[in-house]
């Protein structure tokens, strides 16, 4: 439901040929997953509503999603993106799936084990560039290292670079 302006916007870029369901290593379609143009990977994730406290959008990252990130980074590399969805900010960022997995090694360092998921977050501060980022494990208002996007990202860096 929260995809067609993300896909909207995709399918209105002039290099824009094809997109195509992705399925995974089982030969399962994915209902988050797809391909673009043949040669680029997407998944996407929304987050309906900022949280009241620091005004970031949650998006968290399960087994079963990495799962399909696995899947999708294997097939596609550096081609292989995230499509974070803002909805109430009317907002999308895109994020390299590889930049995730980055994201993910730092926060299990910090913690010095693996978790059963994990929380991405995205603040959208008003003009201003997207900053995407883990929390620090067991500290309050403390962030790992933040990676700023720049809003017209989406979608060039699908057909770009």
């Amino acid at each position: 439901m929260h995809h067609g302006g993300a896909l909207i916007q995709i399918a209105e870029y002039p290099t824009f040929k094809a997109i195509n369901s992705f399925e995974d290593g089982n030969g399962k379609k994915s209902d988050a997953a797809f391909i673009i143009n043949t040669n680029t990977g997407i998944y996407f994730k929304y987050g309906t509503n900022p949280n009241k406290s620091w005004k970031e959008y949650t998006f968290v990252f399960k087994k079963a999603n990495f799962k399909e990130l696995d899947d999708l980074r294997a097939k596609f590399g550096e081609r292989a993106f995230i499509v974070l969805v803002c909805v109430k900010a009317k907002e999308v960022c895109i994020l390299r799936v590889n930049d995730l997995y980055a994201k993910r090694a730092e926060r299990e360092k910090e913690k010095g084990g693996t978790e059963d998921q994990y929380t991405l977050l995205v603040s959208v501060p008003k003009g201003k560039s997207f900053r995407v980022y883990m929390n620090a494990p067991g500290e309050k208002k403390k962030s790992l290292k933040q990676t700023v996007i720049n809003r017209n990202d989406f979608p060039k860096a699908l057909f770009e670079g």
